[in-house]
């Protein structure tokens, strides 16, 4: 978080002189990355790792003071955050015209990192609102970036409902602590877990938490609150379109995750829910079953619109924007099947799959929104009429193109093989007909639009736009390297899965995490601890 808010800042400073602007945040960028390298090994991932890593600003203890908290869940996220955020950062340096190199574009870009990575750092659900309100703050400046009539619109829509989202946050999050008496998650989870120690009532949590649900739905483009990915991200310059797909709708599944798995799994709250049409009743002693039954609808409802919305798209944007919503719906399904298993060993695997799709979605969709950026610079256009023959034209850009089609499609050996196959597999081990069905026309709809978008853009014959097209060599390079990544995660899957292992074990392991933050307990809490 320092080294991205000292890269935001001296970027800041440094307006008057765009090439040191741009130097410095290169050298954030990197620093960022080397910074989230080390906390993946000394964290997570050495033989010796603690697992979990904390600090209390301030010194102040639990939960009284801010915490922030490592895991293997927050630092796999902080990983894909890291290299899509250098890829974007090196692109966006060829990309820019030298007015914008003087403008608050880089700045804006290390502010949106810094909301998204305290987003994924932070311990308590008040700074979760506040790392979110930041990371948006940037978000409404680069979606109305180019100031047409279009992206202010688009900006307009995107504004009004994450203000509308917000104030729902701010409320659940009220009522959360209106209730509870505490909003650090560790000190949460401890609560709910024993709430007559505590004197409360766990289920009104369960109804606050459907407000905070609703919240990252959004964040996530999760139908039905999808309408404004497709504004957005059209709006939006293709390097932040990359960012905004890859990275910052993973912090609503990250949000999703952490709170039913960290916070939610251990409270006791009878549910006895009929899905009304299907005559299945989802039933247990646990919350997460109504945040399985909605994640389910929505999840479903993601794979159909976004399959069927990307298919009809006259212009590349527009697919892959239609795509970012269809994606999701393949994280949030195994992430809703987690929620109703009583199966400890499945309701592992279907956070492994989540988190490894989530991986695959980060890379792929980042290569394919940069490689629209490096054919609208080369070409001025990315509409799917206007295309054709770029294959011939720049075979390096062709093949990265294809390798990040190819791994949303889910083909070996690629990244995105895996993570479709470990959602399969956990459906195909719940023994759920329906799901697979389900995911099976989503892979069918896939294909249909990627194959089509490829046809449209790289065979045939050459058009004018693509006739006179000049492409950077630096922007092509740049999908090339994500295209790299996505060839050697699939490859070299075993320690991706190791690490996905261990992110879905802390996700899980809610005790761990409580014992790792060390919120004060309640004998404390009688005998004067409050008087921190």
């Amino acid at each position: 978080m320092l080294v991205v808010l000292v890269a935001a800042v001296a970027s800041l400073l440094l307006g008057r002189w765009p090439r040191a602007r741009i130097g410095v945040s290169l050298a954030g960028g990197a620093a960022y990355a080397v910074v989230v390298a080390a906390i993946d090994w000394y964290v997570v991932l050495a033989p010796d790792a603690p697992g979990v890593a904390t600090y209390q600003v301030g010194d102040w203890p639990a939960p009284f003071g801010i915490t922030l908290v490592v895991d293997g869940l927050s630092a796999f996220m902080l990983t894909m955050v890291a290299v899509l955020g250098i890829a974007s950062l090196v692109f966006s340096t060829r990309v820019l015209p030298e007015i914008d190199r003087r403008s608050y574009y880089f700045p804006l870009f290390h502010f949106l990192a810094l909301g998204v990575t305290g987003a994924f750092l932070t311990g308590d659900l008040f700074n979760l609102f506040v790392w979110f309100e930041v990371m948006l703050m940037a978000s409404y400046i680069f979606v109305a970036y180019y100031g047409g009539p279009q992206h202010t619109r688009a900006a307009f829509w995107y504004v009004s409902l994450n203000l509308l989202a917000s104030a729902v946050f701010l409320l659940g999050v009220g009522g959360i602590y209106a209730t509870t008496g505490t909003l650090n998650m560790a000190d949460l989870a401890q609560r709910l877990a024993d709430p007559g120690a505590y004197g409360l009532e766990p289920a009104p949590v369960v109804g606050l938490f459907a407000l905070l649900l609703s919240v990252f739905a959004i964040k996530a483009g999760l139908v039905p609150f999808q309408f404004w990915i497709p504004t957005a991200y059209r709006a939006a310059p293709p390097q932040i379109s990359a960012l905004l797909a890859g990275a910052t709708k993973k912090v609503g599944i990250y949000a999703i995750i952490r709170l039913s798995f960290t916070v939610l799994a251990d409270a006791d709250v009878p549910v006895e829910l009929a899905v009304p049409g299907v005559g299945t009743v989802i039933a247990g002693d646990s919350p997460l079953a109504f945040v399985g039954a909605a994640l389910f609808v929505m999840a479903a409802a993601s794979i159909l619109v976004g399959g069927i919305g990307a298919v009809g798209r006259d212009s590349i944007e527009g697919v892959l924007a239609y795509s970012s919503i269809g994606q999701v719906g393949f994280i949030a399904l195994p992430v809703a099947l987690a929620a109703t298993t009583a199966s400890a060993e499945l309701r592992h695997l279907a956070v492994v799959a989540a988190l490894v799709y989530a991986l695959n979605h980060t890379l792929a969709k980042g290569l394919l929104f940069l490689a629209v950026g490096a054919i609208r610079s080369a070409t001025g256009t990315s509409r799917l009429s206007d295309l054709g023959g770029l294959a011939g034209r720049s075979p390096p850009l062709a093949i990265g193109f294809f390798v990040g089609s190819l791994a949303l499609v889910g083909i070996p050996p690629l990244s995105g093989f895996f993570g479709k196959f470990l959602v399969f597999d956990a459906a195909a081990r719940a023994e759920s007909a329906p799901l697979l069905v389900l995911l099976l026309v989503g892979s069918l709809l896939t294909i249909a639009y990627a194959t089509r978008t490829w046809n449209r853009s790289f065979w045939g014959a050459r058009t004018d736009a693509v006739e006179d097209a000049s492409v950077d060599v630096v922007q092509v390079g740049v999908v090339l390297v994500l295209a790299t990544a996505i060839v050697a995660v699939g490859v070299g899957f075993e320690p991706v899965y190791e690490f996905a292992d261990a992110a879905a074990s802390a996700a899980l392991d809610s005790e761990a995490y409580v014992d790792a933050v060390d919120p004060v307990g309640p004998d404390e809490l009688e005998t004067g601890g409050g008087e921190h």
